[in-house]
Order: C-alpha cells, then sequence, then structure tokens
C-alpha cells in the first residue's frame, strides 16, 4: 500500500482533510475498503467485474462521440 500525505497549512485542518479525503478517494482505497469488509461470491465477482467493465466502455463510447461532434461543429 502506498503511502498517502498532507500537508497542513496555516492551521488549516478543514482543507486538509478535505485533500486528504480526495486523494483517498481517487487512490480507490475508499472502494477496496468496501469489497473487502465482506466476502463476495466467485458469481457476484464475476458479475461485479463485467459491470464494471461494461460502464467503462459507455464512458469511453460517450467520450469518443463527443469528439466526433465537436470536430463536425466547425
Amino acid at each position: 500500500m502506498k503511502e498517502i500525505a498532507v500537508r497542513v497549512e496555516d492551521n488549516d485542518l478543514e482543507k486538509a482533510m478535505r485533500i486528504l479525503k480526495k486523494k483517498i478517494q481517487n487512490d480507490g482505497l475508499f472502494k477496496r475498503l468496501k469489497l473487502k469488509k465482506s466476502y463476495e461470491k466467485p458469481c457476484e465477482l464475476k458479475r461485479r467485474k463485467k459491470r464494471e467493465s461494461q460502464r467503462r466502455q459507455r464512458i469511453a463510447e460517450a467520450k469518443r462521440n463527443t469528439r466526433f461532434r465537436r470536430s463536425f461543429k466547425g
């Protein structure tokens, strides 16, 4: 596991906590902890992986379509 550190400037703990939370979310730590909280059956694991893959494909397709439309707007 990699180390995550946040520097507190001017005793602003609120800002440091927001930055730390964002770094943890970007790292995917919350998601990993949630998944490890309980046992996931192999069939559920496959189903989740498939849904995640489909979601990534939909997002990539939407990005491609957006770029394609922008090129024709002129």
